[in-house]
C-alpha cells in the first residue's frame, strides 16, 4: 500500500494550488482526480479575475501560486476594472483561452517535483481516533497519508438540471461524487446544498457582430503575475462584444418560468446572489427592460463564445428561442445548452482558519465545498490549505492570514467565522482595510510568507525587497525636496488648475493636491523621475492617501489587539450565564479562536465581548492561584 504525506482530492483551481503548494514545500503529494484531462478545466466562463477577485489572484501569485502565471500565458483579453477609481478598488481581469489554460496547468502538474497523479474516484475518507489516515477509492483501493485536502468543486452529490430533466453529474457528462458526500455525513459534517449554473455556448460563426458594441483589450495589457514583465506582443488578443436582452426575450422567459427548475420547485437550493440566472434576474429585477449580455471568446482555436449574463436552466427549446430573440444572435447556433447544477457544501464554520476540520485532524477543505463560487476564491483557499497541510506534516503551527493582511484572510475568516447561507463571492466592499490591502502591493504583503515556506526563491524575495526600498526612497526624496515660489512651479501649477505657491513647500505636499500628478512634477524630482510606472503609481497613491492610510493603520492596531486575545477551545460558553442564551449558543457552536473572531460572529454584541474579557481575566487569575 502506497503512503503519502498529503493527498489532494480534485484537480480544479483549488486542487491545483493545494497540490502545488504542498509538493513545492517538500511533501510527497498525490493528486487524485477522475481524469488527468480535466485538470485545470474552466467549467464556466474562461476568465480570471474581476472586482475583488483580481486581488485574490495577485495574492495567490505573490504566495508562489500558479493561477496568475497561467492567466498571463493563456490570456486573450486583459482589462483593468475600476481604472478611473482609486487603487483600493482597481481589479484585474482577463479572458483566457479555455483549452490553453487547461493544458498549461496539466503541464505544470505533470512536471512538478514531489507530485504524483492518480486517476480515480474517492469514495471515503479513512479515519482513526479522530484523525485522517487516508482515502479509499470506489474500486476498493486504500491509500494512506498524513493529511487530506478535499476540493471536489460541484461534484459533491452534484445534480444537473435542464428544464424538467435531472440527472446526477458534477459537470455535464461527468459523474458526481455521491459516496464521498455520504462519507462526510457519516463522519459528522453538516452538509448544505447550493445551486449554480452556466449559459449556453454559441458558435461564433453564426453571430452577427456588425451592430454590437465592441470591447477591446487594454493596450498595453497589464499582467497578473509579478513575475511577468509584460504580455508578449505576439500573444493574440481578441475583442469581446456587448448586446442586451429585450422585451421579447423577457416575454419568452416569463412564459416558461414554470419550466425553470428554480421556479418549478425542482431546485430547493440557494443560488448565487451576485451572478443570478436570467430567470432570477427577471423575477428579482422585474422593472428592468434589458440586461447586458457579454459575448466572450473561449479561445483562439475555437469559434465558441460564452454569453455572460444569460446563465439558465430552462429547457433546450426555450433556450433556443431566448437566444434568437437577442440582437446579434438571431441566427446563432447553440453548441451546448446551459444548465443549472446543485451540489453539496459543508458548513464552513466546522473548520479552523487554517481550513482544517475542527473535529478530524489532518482533513482540510478548499474551494466550492466550503460554500464559495468562482475560480479565484477556490484557488485562494487551495493554496492556504496546501500550505497548512504541509506545515502540519512538518510539525509546524498553522498559517493564518488576517483580515488586515489580505483579501484571502477576509475570505477565509468570513467563511469559518460567519459561515454562508448562499454561494460566497469576494468583493472589494467586504474588505475593511482595502486602502492598505491592494492589488499593487500584494507582493509586499505576501512575499515574506512565500519565502519563509520555500514557495519563492531568495532571489525573487530580494527583488521584492529592493522594489519597496526604492519606493520608500522616492517618497522620502519627495518629502525632503523643497520648492520655492517662482515662475517654473507656478506655470506647472497653472497648467493643472492648481493654486500658486505662497511659501516654500515640499514636493510631497504639492503631490498631495488632488489635481496634481507625479508626472506633472517629474522635472522637479531628479533621478526618481525615471522610475517604472509601477513604482510611480504606488508612490503617488501612498502620498495622496497618506492621511487615510495612517487612520486605517490605527484601526488595524485596534483590530490586532482583539485578535491577539486567544479563546481556549475548552471553554464551555453555556456556563457563562452573564451572556445571553443566543450568544452562548453561537459561541458554543462556532468555538472562535480569538476574541476578534468572536466579535465578528453575527449577534455577538460589544457588551458580550466585554463580558468575555472579564471572564478570561478571572479565569487566568484562578489558574495562577491553583499553581
Amino acid at each position: 500500500m502506497k503512503q503519502y504525506e498529503c493527498i489532494v482530492v480534485g484537480a480544479g483551481h483549488a486542487g491545483i494550488e493545494a497540490a502545488l503548494a504542498a509538493s513545492r514545500m517538500g511533501c510527497k503529494t498525490l493528486m487524485v482526480n477522475m481524469s488527468f484531462d480535466t485538470i485545470g478545466e474552466m467549467s464556466c466562463n474562461p476568465a480570471i479575475g474581476g472586482v475583488g477577485k483580481g486581488q485574490l489572484v495577485k495574492e495567490i501569485d505573490a504566495l508562489g501560486g500558479e493561477m496568475g502565471k497561467a492567466a498571463d500565458a493563456t490570456g486573450i483579453q486583459f482589462r483593468r476594472l475600476n481604472a478611473s477609481k482609486g487603487a483600493a478598488v482597481r481589479s484585474s481581469r482577463c479572458q483566457s483561452d479555455r483549452k490553453r489554460y487547461r493544458l498549461y496547468m496539466q503541464d505544470v502538474v505533470k512536471h512538478q517535483k514531489n507530485l504524483e497523479f492518480c486517476e480515480g474516484k474517492v469514495s471515503d475518507v479513512l479515519v482513526q481516533d479522530d484523525k485522517v489516515i487516508g482515502i479509499k477509492t470506489e474500486d476498493g483501493t486504500s491509500i494512506l497519508t498524513v493529511s487530506v485536502i478535499l476540493t471536489p468543486g460541484t461534484f459533491l452529490n452534484g445534480k444537473v438540471h435542464i428544464g424538467p430533466k435531472t440527472f446526477p453529474a458534477g459537470r455535464i457528462n461527468e459523474e458526481s461524487a455521491t459516496f464521498l458526500a455520504r462519507s462526510l455525513k457519516d463522519n459528522g459534517f453538516r452538509l448544505m446544498s447550493f445551486k449554480t449554473g452556466t449559459p449556453p455556448r454559441i458558435d461564433g460563426e453564426t453571430i452577427d457582430f456588425q451592430h454590437l458594441t465592441r470591447q477591446d483589450s487594454d493596450d498595453p495589457p497589464l499582467p497578473f503575475s509579478f513575475a511577468t514583465t509584460r504580455i508578449p506582443l505576439e500573444q493574440k488578443l481578441l475583442p469581446c462584444y456587448i448586446t442586451t436582452t429585450n422585451e421579447k426575450t423577457h416575454d419568452i422567459i416569463r412564459a416558461n418560468l414554470h419550466l425553470s427548475p428554480m421556479y418549478s420547485g425542482k431546485i430547493q437550493s440557494t443560488g448565487v446572489r451576485y451572478c443570478p440566472s436570467i430567470e432570477d434576474k427577471l423575477v428579482k429585477f422585474a422593472s428592468k427592460q434589458q440586461h447586458h449580455v457579454f459575448l466572450e471568446p473561449e479561445g483562439l482555436d475555437t469559434n465558441l463564445y460564452y454569453p455572460n449574463g444569460i446563465s439558465t436552466g430552462l429547457p433546450e427549446d426555450v433556450q433556443k428561442a431566448m437566444v434568437h430573440s437577442i440582437k446579434g444572435l438571431e441566427r446563432a447556433k447553440i453548441a451546448r445548452f446551459g444548465y443549472s447544477i446543485e451540489h453539496d457544501v459543508i458548513d464552513a464554520t466546522q473548520l479552523n482558519a487554517s481550513l482544517e476540520s475542527k473535529h478530524l485532524s489532518g482533513l482540510f477543505f478548499a474551494g466550492q465545498i466550503n460554500g464559495t463560487t468562482g475560480y479565484e476564491e477556490a484557488a485562494a483557499q487551495g493554496i492556504i490549505a496546501g500550505i497548512n497541510a504541509a506545515l502540519r506534516v512538518k510539525g509546524r503551527g498553522p498559517f493564518v492570514l488576517g483580515r488586515d493582511e489580505a483579501y484571502i484572510g477576509v475570505l477565509i475568516d468570513d467563511l469559518v467565522t460567519k459561515g454562508t447561507q448562499e454561494p460566497y463571492r469576494m468583493f472589494t466592499s467586504r474588505v475593511e482595510y482595502r486602502l492598505v490591502v491592494r492589488e499593487d502591493n500584494a507582493d509586499k504583503r505576501m512575499a515574506g510568507y512565500a519565502y519563509q515556506f520555500g514557495l519563492v526563491s531568495e532571489a525573487q524575495y530580494r527583488k521584492v525587497e529592493k522594489k519597496y526600498a526604492a519606493i520608500d526612497q522616492m517618497i522620502n526624496q519627495l518629502k525632503e525636496k523643497k520648492v520655492a515660489p517662482g515662475p517654473q512651479i507656478d506655470l506647472i501649477l497653472q497648467e493643472h488648475k492648481s493654486a500658486p505657491l505662497r511659501r516654500v513647500t515640499t514636493l510631497n505636499e504639492i503631490l498631495k493636491r488632488p489635481e496634481m500628478t507625479f508626472d506633472a512634477i517629474a522635472d522637479l524630482i531628479g533621478d526618481g523621475a525615471g522610475s517604472s510606472r509601477e513604482l510611480i503609481d504606488q508612490v503617488e497613491y501612498d502620498i495622496k492617501y497618506e492621511g487615510f492610510i495612517a487612520r486605517q493603520k490605527k484601526d488595524i492596531e485596534k483590530f490586532k489587539y482583539l485578535e491577539k486575545i486567544k479563546l481556549p477551545a475548552e471553554i464551555n460558553y453555556e456556563e457563562i450565564f452573564s451572556l445571553s442564551i443566543e450568544t452562548r449558543q453561537k459561541l458554543q457552536r462556532f468555538k472562535p479562536a480569538t476574541l476578534g473572531q468572536a466579535n465578528r460572529i453575527s449577534g455577538v454584541t460589544p457588551a458580550a465581548i466585554s463580558i468575555l474579557m472579564v471572564y478570561l481575566k478571572k479565569r487566568s487569575l484562578e489558574q495562577e492561584e491553583r499553581k
